[in-house]
């Protein structure tokens, strides 16, 4: 069996990307946020994927983000196939590090309130819930 590998994916992984989401039972808006165009201005404006890989298959991913102060770990997703294995632990652990690497040492994760599996994987890791509000207005339904 291969082992399990880490890399910095691109936007030639988008469409397999997208397809993890899925599997793993995220929403996505491809015609939106999440397009192929939309995920080439975040790479570029210094967001960054981390994957791991089963072989030649996607298996988890997250994306990175910072504000220059705090860094953030969005859309963390393990394909059903491999969880229970530490790939999300693996992955909040690499991206830390990575940013880190960058001057930030504050990390954060936006998680919906009835997403239990994530919010006790974040809490198992050493984050702790805030009580905050988060409020959103939108240009349009996919943004």
């Amino acid at each position: 069996m291969p082992s399990i590998t880490l890399r910095h994916l691109t936007l030639g992984d988008h469409d397999a990307i997208l397809a993890l989401w899925q599997r793993a039972g995220l929403s996505s808006r491809p015609q939106g946020r999440d397009s192929r165009k939309a995920f080439a201005e975040q790479l570029a404006g210094g967001a960054f994927v981390l994957g791991l890989e089963d072989g030649d298959k996607l298996v988890a991913c997250a994306v990175v983000t910072d504000d220059t102060r705090k860094g953030w770990i969005n859309r963390l997703a393990v394909d059903p196939d491999h969880r229970r294995q530490g790939l999300a632990a693996r992955l909040i652990e690499e991206a830390e590090q990575a940013l880190r690497d960058k001057g930030i040492h504050v990390f954060a994760a936006l998680i919906h309130s009835d997403n239990g599996p994530s919010l006790s994987l974040f809490q198992h890791e050493g984050y702790k819930p805030l009580d905050i509000v988060v409020v959103t207005k939108r240009d349009y339904e996919d943004a």
